[in-house]
């Protein structure tokens, strides 16, 4: 998975710090993009505080390959720092969405797409090569109503190479188990894609602190097959916010290999409904 070493130099620095000319490139790629007068897909970030992040992402985004039209929208989601100076610098199209959370950027990037399909991004994640194409390619298979894929994390010094691989590789056979009778559980929005009208009908909910994006594809069950993507074209490489959230690489490997001894006779049948817990719920 070499393809993002292209994209990891800025990740994690300002873009300030990128050079002149770089900026000016991927303003170029912006403006091609923006000129798309019938998109096939929407291809919209969510972006909360992202001025370290954004130019890697929305860079792997743009040299993505031209298979289908796609267009390019940022939801710039309450942030306080010089996201959406980067915006503005980079000419792409965005919008600024007030009320705070991922449901309520998700609904805004909604309501302001113009392509047949949606796929979110994470302004944190870098996407690969052929990502947005193979997403909609998954989607114009009878009978789906949304897809999702897998995701690594970047390596660094402190998440070694072997151990994320090591962590990555029981986390996706559990997935795979997982996504037989309780898809849903699998969905994350830097990986989920959706006909628009479709997602438009349901919307992210916007009551709850996580979840909104595996609460709108149990909707989904309804109109069909919630897609798994496996191939490495539509696996993305992501930040460790979750994993250093838990305390560590192990912390994060044992706290969800108790959790999936607990839960594993879920394994073997489907829900339509989840109860919520308190602890997610968004205080009024």
């Amino acid at each position: 998975m070499s393809w993002y070493k292209a994209f990891e130099k800025y990740y994690e620095r300002s873009w300030k710090e990128v050079p002149a000319a770089e900026i000016d490139m991927l303003r170029q790629q912006v403006s091609a993009l923006n000129e798309v007068s019938q998109p096939l897909a929407s291809v919209v970030f969510i972006a909360h505080n992202e001025e370290k992040r954004l130019f890697s992402s929305l860079s792997s985004i743009v040299m993505n390959d031209k298979d289908v039209s796609f267009e390019v929208i940022v939801v710039n989601n309450n942030s306080t720092d010089s996201t959406e100076e980067f915006l503005q610098t980079v000419g792409v199209n965005y919008y600024n969405e007030t009320k705070k959370g991922p449901g309520h950027a998700r609904n805004c990037g909604l309501d302001k797409a113009r392509g047949k399909y949606y796929i979110c991004i994470d302004s944190d994640t870098l996407y690969p090569p052929h990502y947005v194409s193979t997403m909609v390619k998954a989607l114009q298979r009878e009978g789906t109503a949304c897809a999702y894929g897998l995701w690594s994390f970047l390596p660094d010094a402190n998440h070694s190479a072997f151990g994320l691989w090591f962590y990555e590789k029981l986390r996706d056979m559990y997935l795979r188990f997982q996504q037989i009778k309780r898809p849903e559980l699998n969905v994350r929005g830097m990986v989920f894609a959706f006909p628009t009208e479709l997602g438009r009908k349901y919307r992210f909910r916007t009551d709850i602190i996580r979840g909104e994006d595996g609460s709108l594809a149990l909707n989904m069950k309804a109109d069909g097959k919630l897609c798994f993507v496996t191939s490495r074209k539509a696996r993305a490489v992501t930040g460790h916010g979750t994993i250093d959230q838990d305390g560590g690489l192990l912390q994060t490997f044992m706290r969800r290999l108790k959790k999936a001894f607990a839960n594993v006779l879920g394994l073997f049948t489907s829900k339509k409904k989840y109860e919520d817990k308190d602890s997610n719920m968004i205080k009024p």
